[in-house]
């Protein structure tokens, strides 16, 4: 009888550790998802942050236009630094960015070589290519460019990293710049 006992108790302490142990996950899970989903959020959203390329190419305001995707991840690692560059930058810079797998942008895709992503171009207020960056970046450098651009000082013109999205050196960039797998 008393083996009935406890095995009904230890069932009972079981069940209540599962119980803590799942409301502890969710929780976490509810508390950390800005934290643990911030950068997919911030990667959708850049389309709706961007200020239109016609409209960024006309107002004589130097300009920061990005090439991304995304299911790129070094593109999801940079957008909270990129976010953080055009809260800090927006007044006097432009941000346009443009989804590689859109067709509508693929005019700009050409004009710009994009070859890889993340791509980041910086013009001039007169819409001239000052410098072009491609793959992951770090937000000091870009910085000191953003800062470069505004007081017309010269950028180092390209800047590669090894860690990024290649496109041009698939056999189906031929047929679209968009095509990557």
């Amino acid at each position: 009888m008393d083996s009935g006992k406890q095995s009904s108790i230890l069932g009972l302490n079981q069940k209540v550790f599962l119980g803590l142990l799942m409301v502890l996950i969710i929780s976490s899970l509810f508390l950390f998802k800005n934290f643990l989903l911030k950068p997919t959020f911030l990667i959708k959203s850049f389309g709706e942050l961007s200020v239109e390329p016609e409209i960024a190419f006309k107002t004589n305001k130097p300009i920061f236009l990005e090439f991304y995707a995304e299911w790129c991840e070094v593109c999801k690692e940079m957008a909270p630094k990129v976010s953080s560059l055009k809260d800090e930058y927006e007044k006097d810079i432009n941000f346009v960015f443009l989804n590689v797998d859109n067709k509508k942008w693929e005019n700009y895709i050409r004009k710009f070589n994009v070859n890889g992503i993340p791509q980041v171009n910086l013009l001039d207020g007169q819409a001239n290519l000052k410098a072009t960056f491609i793959g992951r970046q770090d937000e000091k450098n870009i910085k000191q460019s953003l800062e470069n651009l505004i007081e017309n000082a010269p950028i180092s013109p390209e800047n590669f990293s090894q860690d990024l999205s290649e496109i041009k050196n698939n056999k189906n960039y031929l047929k679209s710049p968009r095509s990557h797998g």
